[in-house]
């Protein structure tokens, strides 16, 4: 399987039991999955965005046997961020980059945003944007981050029809209709992390064709064994099964490698 959806380091406002990336890698391989995208949780608040892409790249290097494929932080409100997108693609041979708008305080009708969308096509790399980290309930009570505003997406992607987008831990906050719409807005793909109810899968397959669907856990802030239910009590089928857990995945890497 590939996993679209860890993280490494530490999350800021408590300690997790994968936080520690051998850990996390050896509970990855027990449950199977042989390629695993990982952000840092240090993308969230550190400025020092250069910083926690070479930790990032070098953690990814040392540990799992070419398990862990980063995609680096690029925070558009930061000066010289376009220098970031570059280093990603240049100097850590990144395919693909994380955004993080709820915490870094940016919209997506932002012309930053749309510049950022451009320079991701410019160096042919992946664009993963979480739409939430947490649910709400659970956030620290002076660190209250809103889901990200996905709405102006479907104009944005008007302009940007080759961006590959992947949204992130979305379904909490983009249901029905709104989900409809981004897929068909362009070449959008959206992981399982907080797809909830029995039968989620299934469900999300009448909004969404299975092929724009990607296996992801969101571990290690969630329990990697959830998103493996997910798949066990949705009646996919092998065919699907397999499009959602490795190749819609591969197909995305293979169409943005250099």
């Amino acid at each position: 399987m590939i996993d679209v959806n860890v993280s490494l380091s530490r999350w800021p406002f408590r300690r997790l039991p994968d936080d520690e990336t051998p850990r996390l890698v050896a509970r990855l391989k027990r449950a199977g999955v042989t390629q695993a995208i990982a952000g840092s949780f240090d993308a969230l608040l550190h400025k020092d965005v250069e910083g926690v892409n070479r930790r990032l790249a070098q953690e990814c290097r040392t540990h799992g046997d070419g398990l862990l494929v980063p995609f680096g932080c690029v925070n558009p409100t930061l000066p010289d961020w376009q220098e970031d997108v570059r280093r990603c693609h240049e100097v850590h041979r990144m395919r693909g980059i994380r955004l993080h708008p709820d915490y870094h305080g940016y919209t997506l009708d932002a012309p930053e945003f749309a510049e950022l969308l451009t320079l991701a096509i410019k160096h042919q790399l992946i664009v993963q944007l979480s739409v939430m980290m947490e649910d709400e309930r659970t956030q620290h009570p002076l660190v209250q981050v809103q889901a990200v505003d996905t709405s102006p997406l479907v104009d944005v992607l008007a302009d940007h029809a080759d961006a590959t987008l992947v949204l992130l831990n979305s379904q909490r906050t983009v249901r029905g209709e709104a989900l409809t719409r981004l897929a068909e807005a362009g070449n959008v793909s959206f992981d399982i992390a907080m797809q909830e109810s029995v039968g989620g899968i299934e469900k999300l397959m009448k909004l969404v064709p299975h092929k724009r669907l990607l296996f992801g856990s969101h571990a290690p802030l969630f329990y990697l064994e959830s998103a493996l239910l997910k798949l066990q009590e949705s009646d996919l089928g092998e065919t699907i099964r397999r499009a959602i857990t490795v190749e819609n995945a591969s197909r995305l890497s293979n169409s943005n490698s250099t």
